[in-house]
């Protein structure tokens, strides 16, 4: 069960670099950031980031792509949930628009990994034992 409800969303940013000729492989490195800011109790903008990069030529492919939501959030939710969850809302948005930048950029379609964010480090707490208190 989602702690909070996504009522907005906007691509904030969009930037594609693509010097790839036929001699270039590539070894890619995606980079993830997420971020919450709250305006009050009930609802908070965060702000999800992909990048995906050459890990050897950043210059020749590149790709940024930002999405922001708003979000209502229940009632007596701790910020943690808040975090997991805002992170499930926006990260398929922002996988989807680099599979498609890339795909309409005639190059073959770059899909990102999916990420269990429950299971990264800065976010991983005892997720079993929260819901059981509910």
């Amino acid at each position: 069960m989602m702690n909070v409800q996504l009522k907005a969303y906007k691509v904030s940013r969009i930037s594609f670099n693509n010097a790839v000729n036929s001699t270039v492989q590539l070894k890619l490195n995606n980079k993830v950031s997420h971020n919450v800011k709250y305006s009050d109790k009930s609802i908070c903008e965060a702000t999800l980031k992909i990048e995906v990069l050459d890990k050897d030529h950043p210059d020749v492919l590149n790709i940024t792509v930002e999405v922001k939501g708003i979000f209502e959030i229940k009632s007596g939710v701790e910020k943690e949930f808040v975090h997991v969850d805002t992170f499930k809302e926006l990260f398929p948005l922002a996988k989807a628009l680099v599979t498609t930048i890339t795909a309409n950029a005639g190059i073959k379609p770059i899909i990102v990994q999916n990420i269990d964010i429950e299971d990264q480090e800065i976010y991983r707490f005892d997720m079993k034992a929260a819901k059981d208190t509910e």
